[in-house]
């Protein structure tokens, strides 16, 4: 039997034993919950719906079995927080809110700062910042100064201008700068998970506004281990490019004075489910020491045979005049959510600080 390298589809995170297990929380905490019009309501065509969907249909759902009005029903959602295991469950929480709270933002943004630690609430949080861009933004600095990560991170995640699986905000899409006191405030985060948020905000920026970036991070304290990090991360696609101001500033240098020998990409061919070793030598070619980011971009086959680049950080080296390292990578190639394989070549390019040095490839078999 040949291997099933397909992975499992995150729609089935919520089926009809996961649908079940709402009705019985809610019908615990409510006796007025219609657990029988929950279910119809929430199983009606499930099959059909996208995760996302789902979430929605959840959350319609529960608008519909709920006892009472707004103020009610939020009571239950942000009680039934801690006690639902699931976090697509649980952004279905966030959603009820999104949908049906926008008329009472002040107590339905409270909810959703109780409601994230247990189920991310970024998704939620933008159609408010989306009807009242100001008036949002002064909570979520607030939330900035929270003892709970979940809340901090809330802050950064929510108002990204390009959130992945949602809406883009215009507003900070044409002008970021209502961002900037929340993002400084959280330059020297002590938590990884809310450095991570800051820097993917910043590098939702950089697609429009890279100068702007550039510009807002120019006096952080990148002695900071912290901020350092946040300022590297944020950069990387602008590092990726080579961009000296962003090579500049994580300490590498200019361009790249450097060979690339003995490129080899193994095996040749490989079926899906197998992997790749990519190994070459990094050669100077300089008179002093250069300070060097080592990335690798693999041209993904699409369903259509044309080419998706994909750029993966390798490493960032020291690299004294005149000397030679050896770097040796492996690439799993596995059918992902994210990412789905089709035959063909596949061409790989080794790049130093953003500029191409050499190329191979490998043939994909499915």
């Amino acid at each position: 039997m040949p291997l099933d390298t397909s992975a499992p589809l995150l729609k089935d995170l919520i089926n009809p034993a996961a649908l079940t297990r709402v009705a019985a929380l809610f019908g615990e905490l409510s006796p007025g919950f219609d657990r029988r019009r929950f279910m119809a309501a929430a199983s009606a065509g499930l099959d059909d719906l996208s995760i996302l969907q789902r979430v929605h249909r959840v959350a319609e759902s529960l608008a519909l079995a709920l006892p009472g009005r707004y103020a009610d029903q939020l009571g239950l959602v942000v009680e039934a927080g801690p006690r639902l295991s699931g976090a697509f469950l649980n952004m279905a929480l966030g959603d009820f809110v999104a949908t049906y709270g926008l008329a009472d933002p002040t107590r339905s943004l409270k909810a959703l700062r109780r409601l994230t630690p247990y189920g991310t609430a970024e998704f939620a949080v933008r159609p408010f910042l989306r009807q009242d861009l100001a008036g949002t933004l002064r909570t979520l600095q607030g939330w900035t100064e929270d003892r709970n990560e979940h809340v901090r991170r809330l802050a950064s995640e929510g108002c990204r201008p390009r959130l992945p699986w949602s809406f883009r905000l215009d507003a900070l899409v044409a002008d970021p700068t209502p961002l900037a006191p929340l993002l400084r405030s959280l330059r020297q985060d002590s938590s990884l998970y809310v450095r991570r948020s800051v820097a993917n905000s910043l590098n939702d920026v950089t697609k429009d506004h890279a100068d702007w970036v550039f510009d807002h991070v120019a006096d952080w304290e990148l002695d900071h281990a912290h901020c350092a990090w946040i300022v590297k991360h944020a950069l990387r696609s602008q590092i990726k490019k080579g961009d000296p101001r962003a090579l500049r500033l994580i300490g590498a240098s200019d361009g790249a004075e450097v060979a690339i020998d003995d490129l080899s990409i193994s095996p040749s061919q490989v079926a899906l489910g197998g992997e790749v070793e990519i190994a070459f030598e990094l050669r100077s070619l300089a008179p002093v020491d250069q300070r060097l980011v080592v990335d690798y971009v693999v041209h993904y086959v699409k369903k259509n045979g044309s080419p998706s680049p994909k750029v993966f950080k390798l490493k960032t080296v020291s690299l004294a005049a005149g000397s030679t390292l050896p770097i040796r990578i492996r690439r799993a190639l596995r059918n992902f959510s994210t990412r789905v394989h089709y035959a063909g070549d596949h061409r790989v390019d080794v790049m130093v600080n953003g500029q191409r040095m050499a190329s191979g490839g490998f043939t994909l078999t499915v």
